[in-house]
């Protein structure tokens, strides 16, 4: 056992830095593959078995999910920066600690988020504007997925903590295993038991809670330094500080970039269930997209901050700049793809004529600019690595936020209020993010390129 966890952690400080970047990425890519299985299975199946109101609800309720869930993976981020450091600096007694608090916060967030998440569902329903043909079935939906958030959050920190010792593979095989239980419980709750929405929604966090099972027993009988001991689980406050100066900035930036969305979310609702459908069809293909970027702002974090804790600031610079060429690369590969197959694509979620319609038009629209989001998410993930969050959250709330809304603004009631200049607000809030990014980090460390090597 103990030889086989020292080949699932991987040590990044040394070696080729392209090929461990790819070697950590592919099994995040598979493992944010069947992450993603979790909600798009939802929508296949209620948008073939329920009907179009029904997909329209799990499109309408991702804005309001992704409020909860991106803060956390926020607070996990920075927890996952803290963890490499100390296993990169070679430190057992604070990576132990660092673990023990990462799992004591978790738990507190669970039942935070719990609570916040049901009291929510309603009046953010409301302030979305959502039809009433959609309404019952939203607020069914995000109730029971609220009630049982806590086995993904638990899933997430436990592969996150995973991920930061280099460890993508045994997270990749829980997910794969609890992601074909979520199908087959969709088909069985939807199919046989004439469950509807419902039936989907707990099919899904039973699969989370079992995820969650699977990484919980795998940290606690490991006997490597990141082993979960759960009498010394406890909050250490100097390093739950490193944590939130972190984590609390892309936590923040994320809640409010998906706050922003919901207002995204409620022009698109302006159009009718169909247009709704088909928005929500987009979403489900455009996180396929994301796969590359996020999979390897994943790998950047961890590479930076494991080689910041050995010191090896060279290879910090040189691992950032691979990332990002290495992430444009698959993207690209994956937009033309979805370019040429958008209407096919989109036929996977609905029959339906019009869903079809405009799920190939925001698809179309917008799938090229994605290249600009890929150098936003992985220089986000170098800088987080360095220790630098706040400069990212500042630039993309920026973008994602402000300069999205004042096209919208300014787009809807003095240009052209239709369906493909409001899903066109993504891809202006990229470019401007990217332009953005791109400076700061040339004048923020850019120029210590030489000094720091």
């Amino acid at each position: 056992m103990h030889t086989r966890e020292k080949v699932s952690a991987k040590d990044m400080t040394t070696g080729n830095i392209a090929l461990l970047l790819i070697q950590f990425a592919v099994p995040l890519i598979i493992g944010n593959l069947f992450q993603m299985m979790y909600n798009t299975v939802d929508s296949l199946v209620v948008g073939n078995f329920v009907g179009k109101e029904a997909l329209a609800a799990v499109g309408a309720t991702t804005m309001i999910v992704n409020m909860l869930v991106f803060f956390f993976n926020g607070v996990s981020i920075g927890a996952g920066v803290v963890i490499s450091r100390y296993y990169g600096a070679r430190d057992p007694e604070r990576l132990h600690a660092s673990v023990e608090t990462t799992i004591f916060v978790t738990f507190v967030c669970g039942v935070l988020f719990t609570i916040i998440g049901i009291l929510m569902v309603h009046p953010m329903l409301v302030f979305m504007s959502t039809p009433d043909d959609v309404m019952e079935a939203a607020t069914v939906y995000l109730r029971i997925y609220f009630a049982g958030i806590m086995g993904l959050l638990v899933y997430n920190m436990g592969s996150g903590i995973l991920r930061a010792v280099g460890d993508t593979q045994r997270p990749l095989l829980f997910l794969i295993f609890t992601s074909v239980v979520n199908a087959v419980l969709d088909l069985l709750f939807v199919i046989v038991f004439h469950a509807g929405i419902a039936g989907v929604a707990y099919a899904t966090i039973i699969a989370q809670f079992i995820s969650a099972v699977m990484i919980l027993v795998l940290l606690t009988r490991t006997r490597e330094t990141y082993r979960l001991t759960w009498r010394d689980l406890k909050c250490d406050d100097s390093i739950l500080k490193q944590i939130f100066l972190i984590g609390l900035p892309a936590g923040i930036q994320s809640v409010i970039t998906a706050f922003s969305n919901v207002f995204v979310q409620s022009y698109i609702n302006s159009f009718g269930s169909a247009c709704m459908a088909g928005w929500s069809c987009y979403n489900k293909l455009d996180t396929f997209i994301m796969l590359p970027m996020q999979s390897m702002a994943q790998a950047a974090t961890t590479f930076v901050g494991q080689n910041m804790g050995a010191g090896k600031h060279d290879r910090v610079n040189r691992g950032t700049v691979y990332t990002i060429v290495l992430t444009v690369g698959f993207t690209a590969l994956i937009a033309a793809f979805l370019f040429v197959f958008a209407a096919p694509a989109t036929g996977l979620f609905s029959s339906d004529a019009d869903v079809i319609r405009y799920g190939a038009l925001f698809l179309q629209t917008n799938v090229f600019f994605m290249l600009f989001n890929c150098v936003n998410h992985t220089l986000a993930g170098g800088l987080r690595g360095r220790g630098d969050s706040t400069g990212p959250m500042v630039i993309m709330l920026l973008n994602f936020v402000a300069v999205r809304q004042i096209y919208l603004f300014v787009m809807t009631r003095f240009i052209s209020n239709t369906e493909k200049m409001v899903g066109f607000s993504y891809p202006v809030g990229w470019t401007a993010c990217c332009i953005m990014e791109v400076t700061y980090f040339y004048l923020r460390w850019g120029r210590k390129k030489k000094s720091l090597a």
